[in-house]
């Protein structure tokens, strides 16, 4: 079981990775790492709460209006990069946040847009987390209408094991991440339930900004 440091049951160091380069152009309000959460900036909050679940280190990886974010966001405590080619999908992001990362280290991989993500929630998959394989979160959408009984739908945060991160790296490309290998290899992947902490969803749109509040 994880111990809340960073250390999974593997006996090896977790660090996170927020994806954080998008322009947030479907909203039209700048960089999403940029919209405010809580009297902060989203990315900032994200950041420390991969920190406080229990990442020993998080990279964050700017693209869109990268000095603005630096200049905004108190992200003393991360390893901050920039992704220069951020316009050609959150696959070059991904890649660049596996380059800054330990090599001995798990990834946690997780989504500068999602509000709800909660320490618990990363403390959970970190504890939950077995050697040589993925661990995702998963959520059920209460607000579907079959009555809150809807299948688990995974999203994220999700741990890499990092016996794995070289082979899904190899498949990372434009703006699909680690979906490819997720798809190819679905023996290899844990679905954790954490519907109790948030509903997983994230801003893309403007009628989801209440997720904001």
């Amino acid at each position: 079981m994880g111990d809340g440091n960073g250390t999974g049951s593997a006996g090896m160091r977790t660090t996170g990775v927020v994806l954080a380069a998008g322009g947030g152009s479907r909203l039209g309000l700048g960089p999403k790492a940029l919209l405010p959460f809580r009297g902060r900036p989203l990315v900032e909050a994200v950041a420390n709460t991969l920190l406080e679940g229990g990442c020993r280190e998080v990279v964050v990886v700017l693209g869109a209006g990268a000095a603005q974010v630096e200049i905004a966001a108190r992200l003393d405590g991360c390893r901050v990069v920039t992704n220069a080619h951020w316009e050609s999908g959150m696959g070059s992001s991904f890649l660049l946040g596996d380059q800054a990362a330990d090599t001995a280290d798990h990834l946690m991989i997780a989504l500068v847009d999602q509000p709800g993500l909660t320490p618990a929630t990363v403390h959970r998959l970190l504890a939950r987390h077995r050697p040589g394989r993925i661990t995702a979160a998963a959520y059920r959408r209460r607000d579907s209408s079959d009555g809150g009984g809807a299948a688990l739908r995974r999203g994220h945060p999700m741990v890499i094991d990092a016996s794995l991160r070289e082979a899904v790296c190899t498949t990372v490309t434009g703006d699909a991440g680690a979906r490819s290998f997720l798809g190819a290899h679905p023996e290899l992947v844990d679905e954790v339930d954490c519907s109790d902490q948030s509903t997983g969803e994230d801003v893309d749109t403007p009628d989801q900004l209440g997720l904001l509040q």
